[in-house]
C-alpha cells in the first residue's frame, strides 16, 4: 500500500537562511547560545530583536540530519525503513509569528521557501513542500506561491491568524485566487500568526496557541462561505487531529438553521474540498461516519515531539483494524494525493 505523510517537518538551521542576498544580511536570524541558567532550550534564535527557542520541540526517534535535512540520503532511507513513499513538508519556527516588520518576513519566507527548493531538487519524488508565503506583503506573497509551484511545493502555508487578520478576511482573497489557479491548496497548520495570541498562551501545552486557533478558522471559513467564493480551491487543517469535526459541525448546523440558511449538508467536506488530519488516538469510526472517508488524511509529526507525533502512525493505520484496509488506503493515499495533487 503506497503511503503519503500529510505532515512531516524540516526543521531550520543557519543554512536554512544562506539563501539571503547579501543586501538582506541585516534580517538573517543570528543564534544565541545560553551560558548558564536553566530556560526551555540551549539555543535560541534572534530575529528583529526578538528571541525564539532554538530546537525546542525536536523528536529525538529522528536522525538529526534527516530532521534538517542536512542528508537527504539519510532522510529518504528513513521513510524507506517507516514504509513511507512521500514526505509533505512543513516548518518548525514558521508556526508562530516571528516579526512584525513586513520586509523582515518576506526575507524570512523567501530563504525558507529557496532552501526548501534545494531540498526538493535532491528527491523530487519522495519530497514535498508547502510554500510560505509573506502575507503582510501581497505582491511578494503571490511571488513566492509562483515560486514554490516551480520548485516542488505542493501547497501554501497559512496560519490561523496572519498578524490581526483572520484568514476569512478578504484582503487573502487575491492569495487563494492564486493557489486555486496553480492547483495549490491552502494548507492550515496546528499555529498562530498573531503576536499577541501566542504571548497570551505562551506557557501553555500549545492547545490553545496552536490548535484552538485552526479549529476555530475551520468554523469561521464555513460559517462565511469562504471555500464557495473559490470552486476549485482545495483546503487542509493539519496537525490539529480530526476529533472535534461532529462538534463543529453540529455547531455549524445550529447556526445556519437560526439564521434560516440550509446547512452545508453532511457532505460538508466532500462539497467544499476540506482534507483535515486524523491521529490513530481518534475515534475514526465516530469520525468517519459523520463526515465520510474521502477528505481525511493523516501524518506523522515527523521531526517533532508533541501530542500529534507518532513515527509510526502510518504503518498502525496502514494494518487496516477496525477501519478496514480500503479506508486506510484511502487515508494513506488516495486522500492525500488528490488533496496535495500529486
Amino acid at each position: 500500500m503506497p503511503v503519503i505523510d500529510a505532515d512531516s517537518h524540516v526543521v531550520e538551521t543557519e543554512r536554512t537562511w544562506t539563501f539571503m542576498p547579501d543586501e538582506q544580511e541585516e534580517y538573517r536570524p543570528a543564534v544565541l547560545a545560553r551560558k548558564s541558567g536553566r530556560t526551555r532550550a540551549s539555543e535560541y534564535w534572534l530575529i528583529d530583536d526578538r528571541v525564539f527557542a532554538k530546537n525546542a520541540n525536536i523528536g529525538q526517534d529522528t536522525p538529526e540530519a534527516a530532521r534538517e535535512a542536512a542528508d537527504i540520503a539519510k532522510r529518504v532511507a528513513h521513510m524507506d525503513e517507516l514504509g513511507v513513499d512521500v514526505h509533505v513538508l512543513y516548518p518548525s519556527l514558521f508556526l508562530r509569528p516571528l516579526t512584525k516588520r513586513v520586509e523582515v518576513d518576506a526575507a524570512l519566507c523567501r530563504s525558507y521557501n529557496r532552501w526548501l527548493a534545494s531540498i526538493w531538487r535532491q528527491a523530487p519524488e519522495r519530497l514535498r513542500w508547502v510554500v510560505i508565503p509573506p502575507m503582510g506583503d501581497r505582491e511578494k506573497a503571490l511571488e513566492e506561491i509562483h515560486f514554490g509551484k516551480e520548485h516542488g511545493a505542493c501547497g501554501v502555508f497559512v496560519r490561523a491568524f496572519e498578524d490581526d487578520q483572520r484568514i476569512s478576511d478578504p484582503y487573502f482573497f487575491p492569495l487563494y485566487a492564486a493557489a486555486q489557479a496553480l492547483n495549490l491548496p491552502v494548507c492550515i497548520h496546528a499555529s498562530t500568526g498573531n503576536f499577541d495570541h501566542f504571548e497570551l498562551f505562551f506557557t501553555d501545552s500549545g492547545f490553545s496557541t496552536f490548535k484552538l486557533s485552526v479549529v476555530g478558522t475551520f468554523h469561521d471559513l464555513l460559517l462565511k462561505r469562504v471555500p464557495a467564493k473559490f470552486p476549485d480551491l482545495r483546503w487542509a487543517f493539519i496537525e490539529v487531529s480530526a476529533q472535534w469535526l461532529p462538534y463543529v459541525m453540529n455547531d455549524l448546523s445550529l447556526r445556519f438553521g437560526k439564521r434560516g440558511e440550509p446547512f452545508l449538508s453532511e457532505a460538508a467536506l466532500k462539497e467544499n474540498r476540506m482534507y483535515v488530519a486524523c491521529q490513530t488516538s481518534d475515534d475514526l469510526d465516530l469520525i468517519l461516519e459523520r463526515v465520510g472517508e474521502e477528505n481525511i488524511v493523516i501524518g506523522t509529526d515527523y521531526g517533532h515531539n508533541d501530542t500529534a507525533s507518532e513515527l509510526h502512525a502510518l504503518r498502525k493505520l496502514g494494518q487496516g483494524g477496525a477501519i478496514g484496509a480500503a479506508t486506510a488506503n484511502k487515508i494513506l493515499w488516495e486522500n492525500p494525493k488528490r488533496l496535495y495533487g500529486l
